[in-house]
């Protein structure tokens, strides 16, 4: 008889199923984000009394979804999307009030009182990523990150080379050291979420 695996094996290989299902489902679903730290973003959105959006990197509509499915109701939600496919493939401009198909690196108006970064900042440079990060502080009200806080490669999806993960080893340390004005953060296996006031 073999020796039982270790506490430290079984959840290496539970954090690796977790993984591969998450892949498989954001394969068939373009453009969505993880599911974690949902719950606790809609709270933290109600708690707020959050009026305007801007969702940075919108793919499938989670952020939206996530509105409507908890009954949140916003004056405006809007919507930065690079790729222009997911555009039409996930019919946003049915989801949002105004969406630009744009990159958010260029990007200059951040006066919302919400701005999500849902699985953004990794497809960036962390130079990048602190230059978006810089320009939400000084206009937007809130900000919520949603990122992969483990090593997390992903290349072109869907035909998408925006969806190449370019700094793929971010953690919770460095993120928060990283990024000003986080008040709090949930850890979750993959994601980290990371709330923030300006």
């Amino acid at each position: 008889m073999g020796s039982s695996p270790t506490w430290s094996t079984v959840c290496s290989f539970r954090k690796y199923v977790r993984m591969s299902i998450e892949r498989i489902y954001m394969y068939i679903v373009k453009g969505t984000s993880s599911s974690d730290g949902k719950k606790e973003t809609a709270e933290w959105i109600i708690e707020k009394d959050i009026r305007t959006v801007l969702d940075v990197g919108a793919g499938s509509g989670t952020y939206a979804k996530l509105l409507e499915d908890n009954f949140i109701m916003v004056e405006k939600i809007d919507a930065i999307e690079i790729w222009e496919p997911y555009i039409e493939y996930n019919d946003l401009r049915s989801k949002y009030s105004n969406v630009f198909s744009d990159d958010v690196r260029n990007w200059n108006d951040f006066n919302y009182d919400l701005v999500i970064l849902g699985d953004v900042l990794e497809h960036m440079t962390k130079e990048e990523a602190v230059s978006v990060w810089s320009r939400v502080s000084q206009m937007a009200k809130h900000a919520i990150i949603s990122i992969p806080i483990i090593n997390y490669p992903q290349g072109h999806e869907h035909g998408n080379p925006y969806e190449e993960h370019v700094k793929e080893d971010w953690s919770t340390d460095e993120v928060l050291k990283t990024f000003a004005g986080i008040i709090n953060h949930e850890e979750y296996s993959v994601v980290g979420v990371f709330y923030a006031t300006f």
